[in-house]
């Protein structure tokens, strides 16, 4: 076990899942912190605070930096001020999310440029990368001609002080299919109601879509298009009642299921907490996915972009009570060695055995 002292802080709030992991990460392999991460409810406020307070902490003595989620701005300014070792956890790239996910710039106009320019001087920058699959550090390593040797993966996880078997009450005569979403393109939400359409007939199958965002309003407009009656829309649930709701079910939807190309790169937060609580998953079938489960086995997959696959898995996970059970346990055992705090712990870890992972990388 290390014993360092890390000067930590992120674009994103400090409380957002991934900057929650990392941390505990870091304290269970025996890493002291000191926090200079924010929870202004802005970037910027965010920013110039956690700024503040790095450059008041400068002269304390600590080891490294951990720059967590969306810190791509924190890095030239942290590696001008020191030259103690960067890990930079980006956790997407801000190119890919906005020039090609969400599409709001082409890849080739000024803000694309910029943006591209952005993750790739952060990365160059740093001297660790940690991303949350082998598929999204290859694309990393790609994309912004970075070598692949200064990735290391960190599972994204889920915090099992939450997220844990429940045993619950539940309406038998209803099937609870469970997700939740930002609705972001990349999660492929409308793919949910179209197979929630082929399964009209089916009327003890409940569908129980949570959230709010983006494309809530066209997901809401193709429910109304399709005539669903078997989706139950809730827009908000305090963080705390999830894990209720998610005992609640039968079958939990993890995804990703859109057809974007990022989609295929990473694991959904979502399907880490549903395997902390023992719920049969179903997942698309990508490479990301395929780096910790097996089809059939810990997790359900299905073609993604595809409503009748999705709809079929449903039906067959509905009706094989055996394959259901089996792919549960599995999927909670597979969350116990790779996604709780301990393993996540060991990933960073690992990151400290390798010779050249605390040094200038130049």
């Amino acid at each position: 076990m290390v014993t360092m002292k890390v000067l930590f802080f992120c674009g994103k709030e400090r409380s957002y899942i991934r900057n929650v992991m990392i941390m505990q990460g870091l304290r269970n392999c025996g890493c002291e912190i000191i926090d200079c991460s924010n929870e202004s409810g802005t970037y910027l406020r965010r920013f110039v605070r956690s700024l503040f307070s790095a450059f008041a902490a400068r002269k304390t003595g600590f080891d490294f930096v951990f720059i967590g989620c969306l810190g791509h701005y924190f890095v030239p300014l942290i590696r001008w001020m020191t030259r103690k070792p960067i890990i930079f956890e980006p956790f997407v790239s801000m190119y890919d999310t906005m020039c090609l996910d969400r599409k709001r710039f082409r890849p080739d106009s000024p803000a694309g440029r910029v943006l591209y320019w952005l993750d790739r001087i952060a990365c160059t920058q740093a001297d660790r990368i940690v991303l949350d699959t082998d598929a999204h550090c290859d694309y990393f390593a790609g994309s912004f001609g970075l070598p692949r040797e200064k990735f290391i993966r960190v599972l994204v996880g889920a915090d099992e002080a939450l997220f844990y078997p429940r045993d619950v009450a539940r309406d038998q005569r209803k099937f609870r299919v469970f997700y939740y979403s930002s609705y972001l393109p990349l999660h492929g939400t409308e793919y949910i109601i179209q197979a929630a359409a082929r399964l009209k007939q089916e009327r003890d199958i409940e569908f129980i879509v949570v959230g709010s965002g983006l494309e809530h309003e066209k997901v809401r407009a193709l429910a109304d298009r399709l005539g669903v009656d078997n989706v139950r829309f809730i827009d908000w649930l305090p963080y705390e009642q999830l894990p209720q709701e998610i005992a609640l079910s039968d079958l939990c939807l993890g995804g990703h299921f859109s057809d974007i190309d990022k989609a295929r790169r990473v694991i959904a937060g979502k399907t880490y907490q549903f395997i902390a609580m023992k719920k049969p998953v179903i997942v698309g079938d990508c490479p990301a996915n395929r780096e910790i489960f097996i089809d059939r086995q810990n997790a359900f997959m299905v073609r993604m972009a595809d409503a009748e696959s999705l709809a079929n898995g449903i039906l067959e996970l509905k009706a094989d009570h055996v394959l259901s059970e089996k792919i549960a346990v599995d999927g909670y055992r597979t969350f116990l060695a790779q996604c709780d705090t301990t393993a996540i712990g060991r990933a960073i870890e690992g990151i400290f055995n390798k010779p050249a992972a605390i040094t200038r990388a130049g």
